[in-house]
C-alpha cells in the first residue's frame, strides 16, 4: 500500500502526505477549512461570550431533543474518519449512533452510544486501549480507522424522553483510499435472559469478505458462582463446526481464571484486551453483578471470505463438578471490516428492552 495518510503509526508519522486534515465539531459543523469557531449569537454558549464576542467559544455543544435524531456529519469522500470524541449525557442506551457508508439506504453501524464505547452500563469505568478510551467522566473516545469513498454520514437519535447536551468532535482525513480497505461496521445485540442451553450470538448474517477486529461484552449475571466458562466459537466461510474455539470467557479476553486475585475480581486495562469495569451489589437494590470487558483483534484479525458468525457459551458451574447454562443479561458490540454492499444490521430491540434496570 502506497503511503497516503491512512494507517499513521509512530513509524511512518515524520513521512509527508498530500492528505488533507478536517475535523467537524458544533465550531466547525460542516468541517470547512478556515471556519472553525465562527459561530455568534445562535452559538449554545453565547451569554458567556457576550462580553468577549466572535470566536471565544460560542457554540461547544449542541442539544438534541427528545425523539429527534442529529447530523453529527456529512462528509464528502474520499478519505477517513480517524478519530471521535463524545460526551453525551443523559441514558446513553437511549442514544443511538448511525454511520451510514456510500450512500447505503441501511447503516453499517448501529448502537447505543455508550456500547460503541465500550461503556455499556451507563457508568464511568475508565477504558485505556488502542481502539477505544473512556476518560473522566464522560470522555468517549474511538481510534478506530474509518475509510469511505464517496460520503460518509454519522448521526446520533435521542430515543429518551428528556432533552440531552452533545459535545462532540470528528477527526478526519480527505484522501485517496487504495482499492483493498474496507468499510468498518459494528453492531449490537442484546438478550435477557440469555435462554438455557443456548449460545448467545455475536454476529451472523456477515456476507462478503473482511476481518473481525472486536468484541464488546456488558454480562450481568444472574447465577451466583463463575459465570465464564463458556467458549467463543468463529465459524467463517460454510463452516459447521468453528474454525476458532477459544478455552474460556476469560481467556478470550487475555485473562485468566476467572479474573480473580485472593478471591476479588481485578479490573484491567490494556492496549488489547481488558476487563475494566466490575460493577458489585450494593446490598439493596443493586442486586446483581455486572461485567464490562473488550478484545480487539488489532495484531490478530479473524479473517473471512465469505461469510462470518460468532458465539460465546454462557457457562458456569453447579454443584458435583458439572457446567451449568445460564440465562444470563448479555449485550455486545461487535467490531469488523468487510466489502459493499453490506447486509442489512439485525435491527434494535424495542427502548424498553435495550433499558438497564
Amino acid at each position: 500500500m502506497s503511503f497516503n495518510g491512512l494507517g499513521m503509526n509512530l513509524s511512518n508519522l515524520s513521512r509527508l502526505s498530500n492528505a488533507l486534515s478536517r475535523s467537524i465539531s458544533a465550531e466547525n459543523m460542516a468541517g470547512a477549512k478556515g471556519k472553525g469557531g465562527m459561530a455568534t449569537t445562535e452559538g449554545a454558549s453565547w451569554s458567556a461570550a457576550a462580553d468577549l464576542g466572535q470566536g471565544w467559544k460560542t457554540s461547544p455543544c449542541v442539544r438534541i431533543e427528545a425523539g429527534q435524531a442529529f447530523t453529527v456529519a456529512d462528509i464528502e469522500g474520499p478519505g477517513a474518519i480517524q478519530q471521535i470524541w463524545m460526551t453525551p449525557t443523559g441514558d446513553w442506551r437511549f442514544s443511538i449512533l448511525r454511520v451510514y457508508w456510500d450512500g447505503q439506504a441501511h447503516p453499517s453501524i448501529e448502537c447505543p452510544v455508550g456500547d460503541f464505547f465500550a461503556s455499556g452500563w451507563g457508568k464511568y469505568a475508565q477504558l485505556s486501549s488502542l481502539a477505544v478510551c473512556a476518560n473522566p467522566r464522560s470522555g468517549l473516545n474511538c481510534y478506530w480507522e474509518m475509510p469511505f469513498r464517496k460520503r460518509c454520514l454519522i448521526t446520533l437519535e435521542n430515543i429518551s424522553n428528556e432533552r440531552m447536551t452533545l459535545f462532540y468532535q470528528v477527526n478526519y482525513t480527505l484522501t485517496d483510499v487504495p482499492d483493498d480497505c474496507a468499510y468498518f461496521h459494528a453492531s449490537f445485540r442484546r438478550v435477557n435472559p440469555q435462554p438455557y442451553k443456548e449460545a448467545y450470538t455475536i454476529l451472523d448474517g456477515v456476507k462478503g469478505q473482511g476481518q473481525y477486529v472486536g468484541t464488546y461484552l456488558a454480562w450481568g449475571v444472574n447465577n451466583a458462582g463463575w459465570w465464564g466458562e463458556g467458549e467463543v466459537k468463529f465459524y467463517m466461510d460454510g463452516d459447521e463446526w468453528p474454525t476458532i474455539c477459544g478455552t474460556g470467557l476469560e481467556d478470550y479476553f487475555c485473562g485468566s481464571y476467572n479474573f480473580d486475585v485472593n478471591g476479588e475480581y481485578v479490573r484491567f486495562s490494556t492496549p488489547y484486551s481488558g476487563l475494566h469495569q466490575v460493577l458489585k451489589p450494593d446490598g439493596l437494590y443493586e442486586s446483581q453483578q455486572r461485567f464490562g470487558m473488550y478484545r480487539w483483534h488489532i495484531v490478530d484479525p479473524a479473517r473471512f471470505t465469505k461469510d462470518l458468525k460468532v458465539t460465546v457459551q454462557a457457562l458456569g458451574w453447579r454443584k458435583g463438578g458439572k457446567y451449568l447454562p445460564l440465562q444470563d443479561d448479555i449485550s455486545s458490540v461487535a467490531y469488523w471490516y468487510q466489502t459493499l454492499p453490506g447486509k442489512p444490521l439485525k435491527p434494535l430491540p424495542g427502548k424498553d428492552y435495550l433499558e438497564i434496570i
